[in-house]
């Protein structure tokens, strides 16, 4: 694939969706720190389900901090992993309050050294809330780079840099949200559903569907 189609690619996507964000719901850094956390092999739409009613409760550091991991369970407990991530998020609250005033921290090495915190919620953190052009390779992501040909690789750190790599600039901001989208409404897993799909001319995929 060259890269006149890899702009017109996300041309398209963008023009599909002209202010792609995450379907997590979120008011302040710190939540969207909790609730990528939480979305480990969770949906979004559990995640929210859970968040809704504990930001409510407890919306900062300090707050989920104080009510420690047998206080934070009942709220997660519909969620995969809820013990682990309880425990990860309470040990995370306790350094962001220890070192950094109970703010997340833009920057990279910090935010892979909390708890439950990998290179994925890092990237994730850091576009979201920071606006850095990272992006995050999940299912979805990895799916669509390796179908559309975009970016092909074995593994999510060879997709990730190859979309750092050949994704054209002005689109390189929104692209984790725009790849994204489309891997969960259009280009899904099991029933793609190409016929529909903006870009679908443009793909490499040869196991496309009517």
């Amino acid at each position: 694939m060259n890269q006149a189609q890899r702009t017109e690619i996300f041309a398209r996507l963008q023009e599909s969706t002209p202010e792609p964000v995450t379907e997590l719901k979120y008011r302040t850094r710190f939540q969207l720190l909790v609730a990528v956390i939480l979305s480990a092999q969770a949906t979004d739409v559990s995640v929210n389900r859970a968040t809704r009613p504990l930001f409510r409760a407890a919306g900062t550091p300090k707050a989920i901090h104080a009510l420690g991991v047998s206080g934070l369970r009942p709220y997660i407990r519909t969620i995969g992993l809820f013990n682990t991530k309880a425990a990860n998020i309470i040990k995370t609250c306790s350094i962001l309050l220890d070192e950094y005033s109970g703010r997340v921290p833009h920057d990279r090495a910090a935010l892979e050294s909390l708890p439950g915190v990998g290179r994925k919620t890092a990237n994730v953190v850091l576009n979201t809330a920071f606006g850095e052009p990272t992006i995050a390779v999940d299912t979805h992501i990895y799916r669509v780079a390796n179908r559309t040909g975009l970016a092909k690789g074995r593994t999510v750190l060879a997709v990730e840099k190859g979309l750092l790599r050949s994704t054209p600039n002005p689109y390189l901001k929104n692209a984790h949200h725009l790849l994204i989208l489309h891997g969960r409404y259009t280009c899904r897993a099991r029933t793609p559903d190409c016929r529909r799909c903006l870009i679908s001319d443009l793909c490499q995929w040869t196991a496309k569907t009517n």
